[in-house]
């Protein structure tokens, strides 16, 4: 998860409405996420948590180059419409093959949604934000990387609903059919040196 999700963040206000809450995201130096009128904000991230993001992001703007589907950073945040509520998540990265308008700062239907795991985070992004991503009726595929170890997560909508594949070693290569391309784990963690997290670490 970008490097905001564990809910140790401060909450502004009461409740705020959605409209509210996109205004003031841009002109706020810190970014926020919304969870049904309440408003988070994200703590910063590690070196390594942004290199491997950052890897992830490139990798797929290169792959996806030229294509109908296109590969978005952390600073686009992802609508997701459940039958209570609307949130707002800012992914690590995310692959949209069905655009919002360029005005728009958010984007509705991604296909893939890619989020790196901390301690801190690990618990959000397997839970709350998995439960919330998975409902959107674009997504194929729902990313998460580890960052101690070579490993990254798959879960794949089937008609059989969503199945977890597991990639693990720099060897293997994940498969993305949905977007027509593939992800070397060797470039997802290209530069990463792998070691405990920081107590700090908050992504």
């Amino acid at each position: 998860m970008t490097e905001a999700n564990s809910r140790s963040f401060s909450r502004l206000g009461g409740a705020t409405p959605a409209k509210d809450y996109l205004a003031g995201e841009l002109v706020s130096p810190v970014k926020h996420e919304y969870l049904g009128g309440a408003v988070y904000a994200m703590a910063g991230a590690s070196n390594a948590h942004n290199l491997i993001a950052g890897n992830v992001f490139g990798s797929l703007h290169a792959r996806l180059r030229r294509r109908s589907c296109r590969p978005y950073n952390s600073d686009t945040k992802i609508r997701i419409r459940l039958p209570s509520h609307v949130r707002f998540y800012y992914p690590d990265a995310s692959v949209i093959c069905r655009l919002n308008p360029q005005y728009d700062t958010f984007q509705d239907e991604p296909a893939v949604v890619t989020e790196v795991l901390s301690h801190n985070t690990r618990r959000i992004d397997r839970g709350e934000k998995q439960e919330a991503y998975l409902t959107i009726p674009s997504l194929c595929a729902y990313v998460l990387v580890e960052q101690v170890g070579p490993t990254v997560e798959v879960f794949r909508r089937t008609e059989q609903g969503f199945v977890r594949d597991v990639y693990d070693g720099l060897e293997a290569v994940i498969a993305l059919p949905e977007i027509d391309t593939e992800l070397p784990v060797a470039e997802v963690f290209e530069d990463v040196e792998f070691a405990l997290e920081a107590d700090g670490e908050t992504s």
